[in-house]
């Protein structure tokens, strides 16, 4: 199934004397993971747009976020022929011309780019409303 997980790993510091402050420290990495998801699948929507020769919509309505564990995980929802068009099917290049779309693989690193200002913007709206 193609996808990808995304974590995010936070270090705190400092003087924490209430648990007020590890409970918005908590929601803050959970609101960071969650927001670079998104931005994640918009991503993987941006790309397919690009490179899908016939859309009918199915396959990009089936992309979406969803809570994997204790993170969040990009997918499409194990559309049968979603491994076809990532390029990681039975069914690609050699046995046909078509190699794939990688679409997954190719959104991962530029997100993973986009990610430390994503978390950047949350903390400045987190600090901004005396949450951290």
């Amino acid at each position: 199934m193609p996808g990808f997980d995304v974590r995010v790993n936070s270090h705190a510091s400092g003087p924490w004397a209430s648990g007020r402050a590890g409970r918005a420290l908590h929601d803050y990495s959970d609101d960071v993971e969650y927001q670079v998801a998104r931005e994640g699948e918009r991503m993987v929507h941006q790309r397919l747009r690009q490179v899908l020769r016939h859309p009918t919509g199915y396959y990009e309505s089936k992309i979406s976020v969803d809570r994997a564990g204790d993170s969040y995980k990009v997918h499409d929802g194990r559309v049968v022929y979603g491994p076809w068009l990532e390029g990681t099917g039975s069914r690609n290049s050699p046995v046909t011309r078509f190699p794939g779309y990688f679409t997954f693989r190719r959104t991962k690193p530029l997100l993973d780019r986009k990610a430390p200002q994503i978390a950047r913007e949350l903390l400045a709206r987190y600090r901004s409303r005396g949450l951290i």
